[in-house]
């Protein structure tokens, strides 16, 4: 995992050469990446799905997933940090820490996932690991331990010194760095590589104690005893191991995979799984293969070949092709079709699966991302994973009375392999609106209507994704009576709603007391709330962040029901949210912009224009970084601005930062286009 850029597939491709799966080393930048294979992700040089491969290396199985590094993609990293036991963050030596690389820690840090950091690119002229491992304790507040230190600066990098062998490893240029030499320290270097090792011991004694009596008795701490105590700080995550190379130049890529061996877990060092039976119990399943079959999906694909496939992580027992499955969310049973080992988007047939893989399965019809599949007679329910909401919606219709079907189903089976993807139809334009995480995102999905389901349609331009929210309390009743004749409707409620606290949704709680609304019917008020809720009264964009608060109402014997309640629930609500001030949210996200100096006063001058807030600036290696916060509305098209604002010379990131007010002069507009 990482930020765009930092070099990821380029380091799998590596690892695949290495380790003798591939036998032609893949390169991103000339389209022939062995991870990237998808015809968007080679034309743009960039990862936009997660793909998954094995390899072995000195007899352990290592599974990988290479993760996209674009902010637009997050999903997928959410999605592998859930289901793999050990990380790879992959740094850039010049750039350090950067935006999507503290987004993409702190998945990690949810996860509890542990992790090395590789700092790649240590050619590159600027290149810095000092300057990296400051960035990855002031950033992302980890404690780096550095066990190697680089042989040579920018382009004179040969190779590295490993400060736990004390030993220099140095590639040759001729062997695309299969071969290297393990040779003494360089004189030169000899003094440094005894200070960083003293720093390296110091450190690791704070958390172990065999070291520390080394360390105080002026011994020397043997290799073993270091990788020990290293590992464990790896595992309980008090510690992240630093390793340094230049992937791209094929340098310290061997290492690297040594200390995913030696420092990141297997299965088996992973506290079981935990879950719960269908009573709500909880359940624990170790990690071994006679344990009752366990496993999570956690990624959906269309494969032209095998046709649908479900990626599945095997937390206990074993999965033999053809057998039955319970699907414990949805209470159903699925039947496996067969069992394939990805290695990209090539597959290997294989008939039976064991704890701690990885596999892809053809013939799940039901199970979605995080869903949990299980023995039928050992039910278990796995935790789910964390899915962000869609920031951004174009409209998207067919160009041909012809295409109305395919369009429909194409955006279906896009919508199951792509939980951040959302298809709406909008009541009051009558279109139909697919929502994503930005504007790549929803480029990359209409580019793959045409070339992959071979549908032609016709965009809209991006719309925003606002949402309402209250901004004082109020009281409101809602009644529902319907008197015709025979059994009639009666449902009464009174509201009160208030401002929750942001990110909270729709909350409900009922203060009824003495059974003015009887208690079979206050699920029904429930569901009547948060069905208004979905379309606000000033724009009809979904509420959030809402308290509501049943606090009385009455009942008829005998012509009361839910559907009465349901609809004096919807009705009180919105006449309780029209007193209450509404306003309208828009997402506010946060900027990183990188731009040589000359430039920087356009580039600040602009985004004051686009209603931003500069947040902070800084120099790094000749170019300013400026940090800001900007409205996603005022976003669209940027890219293309700053490229002939910087004559091409700039760049930036973007990621969701949260929901924030709009200025009345803005939500008047926002209104008008909706009225």
């Amino acid at each position: 995992m990482a930020h765009i850029d930092a070099g990821k597939t380029t380091t799998t491709e590596r690892i695949l050469y290495y380790t003798g799966v591939s036998h032609k080393m893949g390169e991103v930048d000339q389209g022939s990446a062995i991870m990237d294979w998808m015809e968007q992700e080679q034309e743009r040089g960039i990862t936009i799905t997660s793909a998954a491969t094995t390899c072995f290396w000195k007899e352990h199985r290592i599974n990988i997933i290479d993760t996209p590094g674009h902010v637009d993609f997050t999903v997928e990293v959410e999605r592998c940090l859930r289901v793999l036991d050990g990380v790879i963050a992959v740094f850039c030596a010049v750039g350090g820490v950067e935006p999507q690389s503290e987004t993409v820690w702190r998945q990690a840090d949810r996860y509890k996932v542990p992790r090395i950091a590789f700092v790649n690119k240590m050619d590159r002229v600027g290149a810095d690991l000092d300057n990296c491992v400051r960035m990855l304790r002031t950033r992302l507040k980890a404690q780096p331990v550095v066990l190697q230190m680089p042989i040579g600066r920018e382009e004179d990098f040969a190779g590295v010194i490993d400060l736990i062998s004390m030993r220099a490893i140095i590639y040759g240029e001729s062997t695309l760095g299969a071969r290297f030499e393990e040779t003494d320290i360089p004189p030169s270097l000899e003094k440094e590589a005894q200070k960083r090792r003293l720093e390296l011991v110091e450190s690791m004694a704070d958390v172990d104690e065999s070291i520390m009596e080394h360390y105080i008795e002026g011994l020397p701490v043997p290799p073993e005893v270091l990788i020990k105590a290293i590992r464990q700080a790896t595992l309980s995550m008090e510690r992240v191991p630093v390793l340094c190379g230049s992937a791209f130049k094929n340098k310290g890529v061997q290492p690297l995979l040594d200390g995913v061996i030696r420092y990141l877990p297997s299965p088996m060092d992973i506290p079981p799984v935990c879950g719960l039976d269908l009573e709500g119990k909880k359940v624990v399943r170790p990690p071994n293969d006679s344990a009752p079959f366990s496993a999570l999906a956690f990624k959906l694909m269309t494969d032209p070949y095998v046709g649908h496939l479900t990626f599945l992580r095997i937390y206990s027992g074993s999965l033999t092709s053809g057998a039955s499955v319970y699907n414990a969310g949805k209470g159903i049973k699925e039947k496996v079709g067969r069992l394939v080992k990805m290695h990209a988007d090539k597959r290997e047939e294989i008939k039976e699966v064991y704890a701690g893989d990885i596999v892809a399965v053809t013939g799940l019809r039901n199970t979605g991302t995080g869903d949990t599949l299980c023995e039928p007679s050992n039910p278990i329910l796995l935790e789910s994973m964390t899915l962000p909401k869609p920031v951004m919606s174009i409209a998207i219709e067919p160009k041909s009375k012809g295409d109305v079907q395919k369009l429909g189903t194409a955006l279906g089976k896009i919508a199951r392999e792509d939980p951040s993807f959302q298809v709406s139809f909008d009541e009051e334009t009558a279109q139909t609106l697919i929502s994503g995480m930005g504007e790549l995102h929803l480029e990359i999905i209409v580019d793959r209507l045409v070339r992959e389901f071979k549908v032609a349609a016709a965009v809209g331009k991006p719309q925003v994704a606002y949402r309402e929210t209250v901004t004082c309390s109020s009281e409101a009743e809602g009644k529902f009576v319907r008197q015709s004749g025979g059994r009639g409707q009666y449902g009464h409620v009174k509201l009160r709603v208030e401002p929750a606290e942001p990110g909270q949704g729709i909350l409900f709680t009922s203060a009824i007391v003495g059974g003015a609304v009887p208690k079979e019917y206050i699920p029904a008020v429930k569901k009547g709330i948060q069905e208004a809720a979905e379309t606000g009264v000033l724009g009809g964009y979904p509420m959030v962040d809402v308290k509501v608060t049943l606090l009385d109402g009455s009942y008829h014997e005998v012509d009361s029901s839910e559907r009465a309640f349901q609809i004096a629930a919807s009705m009180g609500f919105k006449s309780a949210v029209r007193k209450a001030k509404p306003i309208f949210l828009e997402p506010l996200m946060v900027m990183e912009v990188v731009a040589p100096e000359s430039f920087i006063g356009d580039v600040i001058s602009d985004l004051n224009g686009r209603r931003a807030r500069i947040r902070g600036l800084e120099s790094r290696n000749g170019v300013r970084m400026v940090n800001a916060q900007v409205p996603l509305a005022e976003t669209f098209g940027y890219a293309t601005h700053l490229r002939s604002m910087t004559q091409g010379r700039a760049t930036y990131t973007m990621q969701f930062c949260r929901y924030e007010h709009v200025p009345q002069s803005i939500a008047e507009a926002i209104k008008e286009k909706r009225g």
